[in-house]
């Protein structure tokens, strides 16, 4: 029986990777009074597919482009000509489908750069005659959100320390903590200060999720384990490690030029937001199995606990040997 639960959570993990969203990213940068420049990262993941490209706005005209592969996205880059100012008129992508967000940067000389965001039942943005840092804080606000929520690692690493600590006060001492530490080195790492390999932190980030999955199964009266005693120190270490974690996934994003500072404050706030749907989600769910069935909260813990051990090792694999 336990041969067969491990052969189906595990088949339920490969696909759930972890840091699923893998946004889009198009890049469009004037060079000259006609002359622009546009990237187009397509991710391989997520339903963008060759049928995908761009849409510019009037008056503006591709020439032959160049590509290059990655081993998570195809990059296409275009020079492009534009014979009218494409201020107050639209880009975007055709044929743009999947579970994919898109984000835009539009940077016109001397002037700000504009953040966009596209989805699939919003394919195209218009381009403001002047831009708003505004537009910046909620692009990289709801990209903060969404990576907390698909990207499976840490939102597992947060549902975890709901799930061993069960006491609010407790929960948010230990979640400030994870935030203070991820925002330390989601800053250090995104400005250059502090760089590790990815691979190693991915691998790492899924051994963390490991460590709390056990911490939560050995549970026992009156005999507190480390994560139980001082959460917060757990938290914190662990945080900065996870703060490597989110950098990356914003170096995929990309920062936009003169905006850095509202762009990191509004994807960590972003970030903060989406935990604490999480914290709220987790404790509301123990409360109502506390209060209706308090027998099956232990095997239900328990269980969590196994299903989410089981998903990490198979991250800490497959991260290791890819």
């Amino acid at each position: 029986m336990i041969r067969w639960l491990f052969l189906v959570i595990l088949a339920f993990a490969a696909p759930a990777t972890a840091d699923e969203l893998r946004p889009g990213y198009l890049e469009f940068t004037q060079e000259s009074a006609a002359v622009w420049r546009l990237v187009w990262k397509a991710p391989l993941r997520g339903g963008i597919t060759a049928a995908t490209q761009p849409l510019l706005p009037a008056g503006c005209t591709l020439e032959k482009p160049t590509y290059e592969r990655l081993a998570q996205a195809v990059i296409s880059r275009w020079r492009v000509t534009c014979t009218r100012p494409v201020g107050g008129d639209r880009i975007g992508l055709t044929n743009f489908v999947g579970s994919n967000d898109v984000l835009v940067r539009v940077a016109p000389l001397g002037q700000p750069v504009q953040a966009l965001r596209l989805t699939p039942d919003a394919p195209l943005a218009v381009i403001a005659k002047r831009a708003d840092r505004w537009q910046v804080a909620q692009a990289y606000f709801l990209s903060g959100i969404e990576h907390i929520l698909f990207g499976f690692d840490h939102l597992l690493f947060v549902l975890c320390l709901v799930l061993l600590l069960a006491d609010v006060w407790r929960i948010a001492a230990a979640v400030t903590a994870f935030t203070i530490a991820h925002s330390i080195t989601l800053v250090a790492s995104t400005l250059g200060v502090i760089v590790l390999p990815q691979r190693a932190v991915e691998a790492t980030i899924a051994l963390s999720i490991v460590f709390l999955a056990v911490e939560i199964v050995k549970q026992s009266d009156g005999a507190q384990r480390l994560s139980e005693r001082a959460p917060w120190v757990v938290a914190f270490l662990f945080g900065l490690l996870h703060g490597f974690g989110f950098a990356s996934a914003l170096a995929e994003i990309g920062l936009p030029e003169g905006e850095v500072p509202m762009a990191l404050f509004a994807f960590n706030l972003g970030v903060e937001a989406g935990q604490l749907g999480i914290v709220i989600g987790g404790f509301a769910v123990l409360e109502l199995l506390r209060r209706m069935a308090a027998s099956l909260l232990a095997p239900a813990l328990r269980l969590a606990a196994y299903v989410i051990g089981i998903t990490a090792s198979y991250w800490i694999i497959e991260r290791t040997l890819a």
